[in-house]
């Protein structure tokens, strides 16, 4: 009988690390709402700002848990800055601030957290004109410190050689944590420029002035990047220890051909072509999460979806490692196994296979909120089919909040409702910020591990129960999330709907 019990006991953690396998509670569902396109530009206040609630409540009820949301494409602002021009994404010239007024930063973060979602505020750190073409306000910072400027395929960059640069920089990201109740500072994959036609990025001066201690001019720019990157997290860390910061690269680190620990793909490098040593930054701890861009299919030529994955998996570096997804090139490619459906299961599938690997990220918004492909619909019906809390980010903070006290239920003039007081906490790290509401049947085993009995994520200290006609029993489990998620020990209550 003993060996009976041993066995059905087996069986059900198998079970029930299976079910969260294809359904883990814990995952990253990112979307990137980009500004870069033109999308926001010169749209109506009122309109722009039922255009993004719809596309919040549409990414919303397809599982999404954050919003990485662009508000620094060319050193402007799509946010209320003191130090950087409104930008032209936005109003369509340069300087010119919304009207009405309207701040879009505050507006996305106050909608993301009502849909208990994260906002990641995202800056592209380097880039000052996507072309050269564009007129620039006279408040723009190239305007008054030209010489700190470089221009290169049309485009104009700050030099990553120069501290008043990083400074720069680092002081814009100091102002939006500081003002913000933003959830991460994010950089995508722009650090020193793509190549563009074999020509070299014209630095010479800067290298001959600022890298006499090396000997390789790759090695200085890398540099370069690392110490922004550094000085970037600290400025953070020490503003709000619970705003994350996190980067987007480029999808391939580095080909075998150049290094034999590399990828086994023909492509760009981040080291060696874009001079982010991605793989630095999170074993140094300098980011706390990273999205490679895995833009390609399975069966690319080039840059192989599956081989990137893997790669990817084996040198996490010990920080949280999600996967950026092209929705387009998904839906358009076909499975190498079954070429009457597209890739999106296979790559599910694979990202979920991987204990390294702590959810994904959509490249873009817009695609899942138009439904490509059927791309949305899967997700609701399967892959987000229950909700998910954020990754553990231990490292930042590992300790729960207390649990929740005073577990009621309650008749009131708006319905029978579930009541809890708050835990005591000792300060903001140890701040209740959610609660998550779990249900199970009376006699049957209370596992908060699966998401399946998730009924309700809130901000509230109630939770309204759904009453039929008083006859069956249930069991209600209350737990508290802090600003990073750690959950708390759980409460639990009968009551009869």
């Amino acid at each position: 009988m003993r060996y009976l019990a041993l066995t059905f006991a087996l069986l059900f953690a198998f079970v029930s690390l299976q079910a969260q396998t294809i359904h883990p509670k814990r995952e990253f569902r990112g979307a990137w709402i980009q500004a870069v396109n033109g999308q926001f530009r010169g749209i109506p206040t009122e309109t722009l700002k039922s255009t993004l609630t719809d596309q919040l409540n549409s990414l919303q009820e397809a599982g999404i848990n954050a919003i990485i949301f662009q508000v620094r494409p060319e050193a402007d602002a799509l946010y209320n800055s003191a130090h950087e021009p409104w930008s032209r994404f936005l109003t369509g010239v340069q300087g010119k601030a919304p009207n009405p007024y309207w701040d879009p930063l505050e507006f996305m973060i106050q909608e993301c957290h009502k849909r208990n979602m994260e906002l990641h505020a995202w800056i592209n750190p380097y880039r000052a004109k996507t072309n050269t073409s564009v007129q620039l306000a006279s408040t723009h910072i190239y305007n008054i410190h030209p010489e700190r400027f470089i221009e290169y395929d049309n485009k104009l960059f700050f030099n990553p050689a120069l501290a008043e640069n990083r400074a720069h920089i680092c002081k814009i990201v100091s102002d939006i944590v500081y003002r913000y109740d933003v959830d991460g500072i994010h950089m995508d994959d722009y650090f020193y420029p793509y190549p563009a036609n074999g020509a070299d990025y014209p630095d010479d001066a800067s290298f001959a002035a600022y890298g006499r201690s090396f000997t390789n001019k790759g090695d200085w720019r890398r540099n370069n990047v690392n110490v922004l990157i550094k000085e970037i997290h600290e400025t953070v860390r020490k503003l709000k220890p619970w705003v994350k910061f996190g980067v987007s690269p480029f999808g391939v680190y580095r080909n075998q051909s150049s290094d034999p620990l590399g990828s086994n793909t023909k492509a760009l490098q981040n080291y060696d072509d874009l001079y982010a040593d991605v793989l630095l930054w999170a074993r140094e701890g300098w980011i706390d999460y990273n999205i490679p861009q895995i833009y390609w299919h399975v069966g690319h030529p080039q840059a192989d979806y599956q081989e990137l994955v893997n790669w990817w998996a084996r040198n996490a570096e010990g920080r949280p490692l999600f996967i950026g997804q092209s929705v387009p090139n998904t839906i358009k490619s076909p499975d190498p196994g079954n070429p009457e459906i597209n890739q999106l299961p296979l790559k599910m599938k694979l990202q979920r296979s991987f204990q390294t690997i702590g959810g994904s990220c959509q490249w873009p918004a817009s695609s899942v909120v138009n439904n490509e492909g059927r791309y949305r619909d899967a997700l609701v019906q399967e892959y987000h089919k229950y909700p998910a809390l954020q990754p553990v980010f231990d490292f930042m903070d590992g300790k729960a909040p207390g649990k929740v006290r005073k577990v009621k239920s309650v008749w009131t003039e708006d319905g029978y409702m579930l009541f809890w007081t708050a835990p005591k906490d000792k300060g903001e790290m140890e701040q209740a910020t959610h609660y998550v509401v779990y249900r199970f049947d009376n006699k049957e085993k209370v596992n908060i591990d699966d998401p399946s009995h998730i009924v309700g994520i809130t901000q509230n200290t109630f939770y309204k129960l759904p009453y039929e006609n008083g006859k069956t029993k249930y069991r209600y489990v209350v737990t508290a999330l802090d600003r990073l998620q750690n959950e708390s020990r759980s409460v639990a209550k009968k009551v009869k709907l």
